[in-house]
């Protein structure tokens, strides 16, 4: 069985989702480091109250950007594959675990229920007066959402465990008016010391 070195954070991963980290711990600086050096990819799996959920992603660094003298890395990861773990080892200065595939086990589903998703999705943004970010229609379309929207950590843990394009779909058909309101009220609090809209923002 494949053995993969083991980054947990207290963050979720989606698969083709992009995120940046800063890499200063000394154990991760070497898993990093190995990892480029043979260009493999770790897993990523959420971490909360000391304890690591089972299923991760594998994440690859698609870009360094920036090395500082004391080795500290800033990179930018990719997610991959879902994977689940099977059994962790300490051989490392860094957890390894011997993982196993974690793919969809039900059958994707027709364009019907794309293009219904597609329309809640555009229509929450709109109803906004917000522009929906620009996403690729692909066999990763809910987990491409996800990645664009301000969800908790529980929540993406739970879209990512899902097995089923369709079950992940309808969840967040459920999440979406929240997690883009929530994403609003995050922008303008960001706005709010440069202007005086926004209490008007989020009344509209």
């Amino acid at each position: 069985m494949p053995e993969i070195g083991l980054f947990p954070l207290s963050l979720v991963l989606m698969p083709a989702e992009r995120a940046p980290l800063h890499i200063f711990e000394t154990r991760y600086k070497e898993l990093i480091n190995s990892c480029l050096a043979d260009d493999a990819p770790f897993g990523m799996v959420l971490v909360d109250a000391d304890q690591a959920r089972e299923i991760g992603t594998r994440a690859h660094v698609v870009e360094v950007l920036q090395r500082f003298e004391d080795g500290r890395l800033n990179v930018i990861v990719e997610g991959g594959e879902r994977f689940r773990i099977l059994e962790t080892h300490a051989v490392h200065s860094y957890f390894t675990a011997e993982i196993a595939e974690y793919a969809d086990e039900a059958a994707p589903p027709g364009s019907d229920t794309f293009d219904a998703f597609l329309g809640e999705y555009l229509g929450v943004f709109d109803q906004l007066g917000m522009d929906a970010p620009q996403i690729e229609l692909d066999s990763k379309l809910s987990f491409r959402v996800a990645a664009q929207l301000a969800l908790g950590l529980d929540d993406k843990q739970e879209l990512l465990q899902m097995r089923s394009e369709t079950e992940r779909l309808d969840k967040l058909s459920q999440l979406l008016p929240r997690a883009v309101f929530d994403a609003r009220k995050h922008q303008v609090r960001r706005r709010a010391p440069t202007n005086g809209h926004a209490r008007r923002l989020l009344d509209r």
